[in-house]
């Protein structure tokens, strides 16, 4: 359980340590690891998680402090090596990082790239993977992707990409984990966004490496965002094209695309009827999908969204 005096403690621990504007480069040095299955295949779960922001109007069992100890609950059973977290704000991200001390996190506060305005942060866990932060970092989704804050194409807020690159300590192997929060009103950012996210993970200094990519894209599959993301030739941005660097998988769709009940934004109902899937988990497209989810079954409240999950392979 979070214990409420923490929190002061732990925001000055958070901003001492980890929480840098985005536009500082980190140094670090990858720790060295011997790998004890080089080569391997890399079996990942994975979670996306809008954990709803914390706000004085949100009481009884929606307030933060009642739904942190569901939430660390619901993280502990569900047990995934990688997750992220969107609408998160800076106490919220202490809360959960003091609560699950064998997660590592990376990720700063979009309004001012340090610690206001919520999180698209990324938990790993830390006796697994090390943490290349020479190869990682936040970028708004505007016209000006290096100046925190910054908001364009008629977006409602600041929204921003986290990635980072990570190395399984057994395997030797690295990837890429991406987490991102689209805009919820404007259709035109959202497929802007989708076209920088994608340049963006073209770009990766290992190209060879699988990546992900977790998010409330406040889209579902058939929006021309989510599918241009997933390989479909659409009209994006007033132009009609095909990524031709890649096509993720969607994990969910893979082995449940006859599920019509699928709602992940359930406005604090608790109800899965509906098509209303706008939180998502899509992937390497070279990964097998072994399992995925919405995780409904919870006997508490964590969110106005229902987490997703994945298990997957990358080969």
């Amino acid at each position: 359980m979070v214990l409420t005096f923490m929190r002061g403690f732990l925001i000055f621990l958070l901003l001492l340590g980890g929480f840098t504007s985005c536009q500082r480069k980190q140094q670090a040095t990858v720790p060295l690891a011997v790998p004890v299955r080089p080569g391997a295949p890399l079996e990942l779960n994975l979670m996306s998680f809008n954990v709803r922001y914390e706000n004085a109007e949100d009481v009884g069992d929606r307030s933060w402090s009642r739904r942190i100890v569901e939430s660390v609950h619901l993280i502990r059973r569900e047990s995934p090596d990688i997750f992220g977290v969107q609408e998160a704000m800076h106490g919220q991200v202490a809360d959960l990082w003091a609560s699950l001390p064998e997660y590592g996190f990376f990720g700063v506060g979009r309004d001012d790239g340090k610690w206001a305005g919520e999180y698209a942060g990324i938990f790993y866990r830390k006796d697994r993977f090390e943490a290349d932060l020479t190869d990682s970092g936040v970028q708004w989704l505007s016209d000006t992707p290096d100046v925190a804050g910054s908001r364009t194409w008629g977006s409602s807020f600041a929204r921003i990409v986290t990635w980072i690159r990570l190395i399984d300590r057994s395997t030797g192997r690295g990837l890429y984990a991406f987490n991102t929060h689209f805009d919820h009103k404007n259709q035109y950012a959202r497929e802007r966004s989708a076209l920088f996210i994608a340049a963006k993970m073209d770009a990766r200094k290992h190209p060879n490496e699988p990546f992900f990519l977790m998010g409330d894209l406040n889209a579902v599959e058939s929006n021309p965002a989510v599918s241009y993301l997933t390989g479909k030739s659409v009209t994006v941005a007033g132009k009609t094209t095909r990524w031709e660097g890649g096509a993720l998988l969607d994990t969910f769709q893979s082995l449940h695309a006859g599920q019509k009940d699928r709602r992940t934004l359930h406005f604090w109902s608790r109800n899965q009827s509906g098509t209303l899937k706008v939180d998502h988990i899509l992937v390497f497209p070279g990964a097998q999908v072994l399992k995925s989810a919405i995780v409904t079954k919870w006997p508490g409240m964590v969110s106005d969204h229902f987490p997703v999950t994945a298990k997957v392979v990358f080969p």
